[in-house]
């Protein structure tokens, strides 16, 4: 082991679940944990569910990285069909003046690199198929051409048919991105396109020649009797399939070995050559028709099959409890929980889940529709699962990708985007763990985690929607206190207890004496003004375990579940003296006043909120109507 400075690398690539990533990760981190080698793989599944708004939220962790923390990148951008999206991490790289080793491009002098003869590996086998096995009829199935390998590989695709002077019917030419499922679509459209079978299949690498052979065989074809099929990359699945695929053998495992290799001499200012071309060579095998002497050993075949089915299986079934325990998760709290007691059944060594700071907040308006999937300037950890111990950080700054910094010794993370549609909502790292390159589920475990994360939110602001709904249906807007139905919702409950408990009430009508005074004369702001002022001066002359309503324009009413006649008459004092000293200050050209009736009873069976409120309201008429034949004689 190296006891120098750990070094800090990232690796920049477009999903994990494909054999070639998997085997140049295994170069990779057994050259890093032999050197002392932080390695931080930073990944998005794109291109994998046919949605763009999809695909944006998985390249928004490529937005995470501050490069200007890594003493060095490890770029493969040959998985990207997306060129504008390499060209920013290029320029993001150059930004940060820290030396990079790309795979198969030399798009950039500044960057070191490695690679195959992509062009001339394939030529060689095209040449096979037409030259060895008469092929005049070739469909090709494409790797996307705004990747360099994509590209090489076509062009050879179309320069072995013209040196052997065959045309290139574009019909018969299906663009894919290298995934298994562009097989089947590549099958699809010929079977669609009312051409006749062709000699061969020719694809650009084997995920989409497997599927392709398969499609054919689901459609009656047998291949390679009636059609030849070729793939690229000489994958486990590749060698062992029926029948067994014609290939390139790549050395992939010795590329990520020799690119951390690179990386790793010049950080240390070892001598290093800027390019590092590694062979290649076809693999005839049994889908075009030649004998095949390269099949893996069938017990060890038999055996790695049943440990990744046994691994697939046991995945699924811990991702369905997950699942599972998400769906009954209503807060935060619960949805960490349910992660935190399931997570180590993944064989992790360290799970970190965090999260934008603004993740629970409502979506962003139109206007900021664009920084939509970004990150939060500063992120939250809620949950780090740590060897089976449960720690949180409650904020750190994103630029610093890792919660609690990077750890200073050999070690291999996965960042993985978590989001829903184009919006981010964090992201999660694995620590010294297998599970994101050898499972299948890794992307269903995103969008699982994901998914449950948008509900959580959802379902916050529908509680608190409903909360304002319900806020709306009892307060009343103008005097924010409750209004009619806040008012017989709540005191009916509390007037059926005093009538089983026997116990002794009030109900104070309280009317607001010059309203249509006051809105002729000085406008209905000002009667609203007015109204407000009566609302609250009654709000704060209500007791604790009593209740006040605006029950109508101008008309209050107050209950008191345990009252005396003496209480009645503290209430219209307590009143009356809050109108004066709020006359006083205001100053205003008319005054504030107000009528009150009161009613004390013990209410008895047969009694109803109404009939006592309605009692009130006529001793209020009383109290009224004595102003008012003291105002005349007054006048008189």
């Amino acid at each position: 082991m190296d006891s120098g400075k750990t070094k800090k690398i990232v690796v920049v690539v477009s999903g994990l679940d494909e054999e070639y990533q998997y085997n140049i990760f295994r170069g990779i981190n057994t050259f890093a944990y032999a050197h002392n080698m932080n390695i931080s793989y930073v990944a998005g599944f794109g291109g994998m569910v046919g949605s763009t708004t999809f695909d944006l939220g998985e390249s928004s962790i490529y937005n995470l990285i501050d490069y200007t923390q890594f003493d060095g990148a490890l770029l493969m951008t040959n998985t990207f069909g997306d060129t504008e999206m390499r060209y920013r991490i290029f320029s993001r790289v150059l930004a940060a003046k820290i030396p990079a080793v790309v795979f198969e491009s030399r798009e950039n002098p500044e960057f070191y690199d490695i690679s195959i003869d992509n062009f001339g590996v394939m030529k060689t086998l095209v040449n096979h198929i037409i030259q060895h096995h008469g092929a005049k009829v070739i469909n090709y199935v494409s790797g996307p051409l705004g990747n360099p390998e994509g590209k090489a590989r076509y062009d050879a695709f179309i320069s072995a048919m013209e040196e052997n002077g065959l045309t290139v019917d574009e019909k018969r030419v299906f663009y894919g991105d290298f995934k298994s499922y562009d097989g089947k679509l590549a099958v699809d459209e010929f079977a669609a396109s009312g051409l006749e079978l062709p000699d061969a299949f020719i694809c650009a690498n084997d995920s989409m020649a497997l599927t392709v052979a398969s499609s054919l065989d689901k459609l009656g074809y047998k291949v390679p009797d009636e059609v030849m099929v070729t793939g690229f990359d000489n994958t486990f699945s590749a060698r062992n399939s029926t029948p067994s695929i014609t290939s390139v053998k790549r050395p992939l495992y010795l590329a990520g070995e020799k690119a951390a290799q690179m990386i790793y001499n010049v950080i240390e200012g070892l001598p290093q050559e800027r390019s590092v071309i590694l062979d290649a060579e076809p693999s005839y095998s049994e889908s075009c028709g030649c004998k095949n002497d390269s099949n893996d050993d069938l017990r060890e075949y038999k055996k790695l099959t049943y440990r990744k089915s046994e691994d697939t299986n046991n995945n699924i079934h811990m991702i369905n409890r997950l699942t599972a325990g998400l769906a009954e998760a209503t807060q935060p709290s619960e949805f960490f929980s349910v992660i935190s007691s399931l997570i180590g059944e993944l064989d992790c060594e360290k799970f970190s889940l965090c999260l934008c700071e603004d993740w629970q907040e409502a979506f962003p308006t139109a206007s900021s529709a664009l920084v939509q999937n970004t990150y939060s300037e500063y992120m939250t950890a809620p949950l780090i699962w740590d060897k089976g111990k449960r720690r949180s950080v409650s904020y750190f700054p994103s630029r610093n990708m890792f919660p609690e910094g990077f750890e200073q010794r050999g070690c291999v993370n996965y960042f993985l985007p978590l989001h829903f549609s184009e919006r981010c909502l964090g992201y999660y790292i694995f620590t010294n763990s297998e599970f994101p390159t050898y499972s299948l589920l890794c992307h269903t475990l995103s969008m699982v985690l994901s998914n449950s994360l948008e509900n959580i939110r959802k379902l916050t602001h529908l509680n608190k929607a409903m909360d304002e709904l319900n806020r709306l249906y009892v307060i009343d807007q103008l005097c924010n206190i409750y209004n009619r139905n806040g008012f017989i919702n709540i005191a009916d409950d509390m007037f059926k207890e005093c009538i089983a408990k026997g116990s002794q009430i009030m109900i104070s009508f309280i009317d607001m004496d010059g309203l249509k005074f006051i809105n002729d004369n000085y406008g209905h702001n000002e009667g609203d003004f007015a109204i407000q002022r009566i609302a609250s001066i009654i709000h704060n002359c209500c007791e604790k375990d009593c209740i006040c309503a605006r029950f109508g324009g101008d008309e209050f009413v107050y209950f008191s579940p345990n009252a005396t006649e003496s209480d009645a008459a503290t209430l219209a004092r307590k009143i009356n003296m809050a109108l004066d000293n709020i006359n006083k200050l205001l100053q205003k050209p008319y005054t504030i006043s107000a009528s009150i009736g009161s009613v004390v009873t013990v209410a008895k069976e047969g009694d109803t909120l109404y009939s006592i409120v309605k009692l009130a309201d006529d001793k209020m008429y009383e109290v009224k109507k004595l102003k008012k034949n003291a105002r005349k004689s007054e006048r008189i």
